[in-house]
């Protein structure tokens, strides 16, 4: 059973740093394209990063670039989320999805896209 599992969350304060994780099981990563989401309260689920199935191509969100890193290792069937330099409207909860399987080396960021989702992890930015 295909299975995304999140990891990383915790309290931060701003300017701080995480890395967040989502550990595949149950499918051969190699043939998905990954996106991270995010969910703040009250909000509608937003797109952050995508990451193609042999990692050769990203996306970002306009509000996320520069500060933010996707990156897969499908050898540990992991994908990582690098933060940094987080504020408070970077809080909510942040959920990994996958779409495929596919041959084609690119990514989008659009929810529909996505088929397979895990439980999210939550990032809280506060001083």
């Amino acid at each position: 059973q295909l299975q995304l599992v999140e990891s990383g969350g915790g309290l931060v304060q701003p300017g701080g740093s995480l890395r967040l994780s989502c550990a595949a099981s149950g499918f051969t990563l190699d043939y998905y394209a990954i996106g991270w989401f995010r969910q703040a309260p009250g909000k509608e689920r937003e797109g952050v990063s995508c990451i193609s199935r042999r990692g050769g191509s990203t996306n970002y969100a306009d509000s996320v670039k520069g500060r933010f890193t996707i990156s897969r290792d499908n050898a540990k069937k992991t994908v990582y989320l690098q933060v940094n330099n987080l504020k408070p409207e970077d809080t909510a909860v942040y959920y990994c999805a996958a779409a495929g399987p596919t041959v084609q080396d690119m990514c989008v960021m659009t929810k529909d896209s996505y088929a397979y989702w895990g439980q999210g992890t939550r990032v809280t930015v506060s001083s």
